[in-house]
């Protein structure tokens, strides 16, 4: 087949090309993937591979990937705000389930609006000062994280 090194791939009953040859009749409605004529020069930067290694032939003594240890991850205010909106989900639901067992044993009449009400002021009450506390803490724990990064105190203190 000549579309070696053409870039044009396979052959396919829909080229416009009547040089090629196809296997296939005209009217077939799948086309002819043949995977023979794919260069992997040509992919191989798609799988991480080096073009230069993949047009060699044989397999060539490679060098191995080493980890880089010293990346840069996520910055302090990202981690900070991800900590905080955590915890602060987790608190008030938290504090929503207790305000939800206080609010149905604490209701002073049967009457369903009072229970409501009593639920809602309960689930309220506990609820966002258990998730605000939880956020507010998760807030200084992230600054602190963030500050013994930058100052590499690991070095001082030794591994925790």
């Amino acid at each position: 087949n000549n579309n070696l090194g053409s870039g044009r791939g396979g052959a396919s009953p829909y080229d416009d090309d009547t040089s090629s040859t196809s296997t296939t009749s005209a009217g077939s409605p799948i086309p002819d993937f043949n995977a023979s004529n794919i260069q992997l020069s040509t992919v191989a930067p798609a799988f991480g591979i080096s073009s230069s290694a993949a047009a060699a032939s044989g397999l060539q003594t490679r060098q191995p990937d080493y980890l880089d240890y010293d990346q840069k991850g996520r910055g302090i205010f990202s981690i900070m705000c991800t900590n905080s909106g955590i915890s602060y989900l987790v608190g008030v639901t938290i504090g929503g389930l207790y305000g939800l067992k206080e609010g149905l044993a604490r209701t002073p009449s049967s009457r369903w609006k009072v229970k409501l009400n009593s639920v809602l002021n309960h689930c309220g009450r506990h609820g966002s000062g258990l998730g605000n506390m939880m956020g507010a803490s998760a807030i200084m724990y992230s600054l602190y994280e963030g500050v013994a990064d930058s100052f590499e105190l690991d070095a001082y203190t030794g591994p925790i």
